[in-house]
């Protein structure tokens, strides 16, 4: 199983808003560990294109800090389970991932003013 944690370059630690995002670290999980990882960038995408291109690479679940709305649903629309609200550092949680012992928290967003995240289809 692959999963990504959005991924702060300089401190190893998940970054906190999804949308400016600027690069992932992918992880193979297999039987209850982690495998495999490699840091990627984000393919130039932002926003509500993040999902399908992780989603693409064979993400099937997302370790995240905050998002907002349009991400909750962009992330939904691809298909890709969230464990939003995570904090500290990324290898750790995907080891908890791999053990099962991850928890997020599903009230973690960004409620930002000056972005327009909040798109009514």
């Amino acid at each position: 199983m692959k999963i990504a944690a959005t991924y702060d370059l300089l401190t190893g630690n998940i970054f906190q808003h999804f949308g400016k995002t600027q690069n992932f670290k992918i992880y193979e999980i297999e039987n209850g560990a982690v495998k495999s990882s490699q840091v990627i960038d984000n393919g130039g995408y932002g926003h509500h294109d993040l999902p399908p291109y992780l989603k693409s690479l064979g993400v099937e679940v997302l370790i995240l800090g905050n998002r907002g709305q349009g991400a909750i649903d962009a992330i939904n629309a691809a298909g890709i389970k969230q464990i939003p609200g995570v904090t500290g550092k990324a290898d750790q949680a995907a080891e908890l991932f791999a053990q099962g012992k991850l928890e997020g928290n599903p009230d973690a967003k960004c409620d930002h003013s000056d972005h327009h995240e909040h798109h009514h289809d």
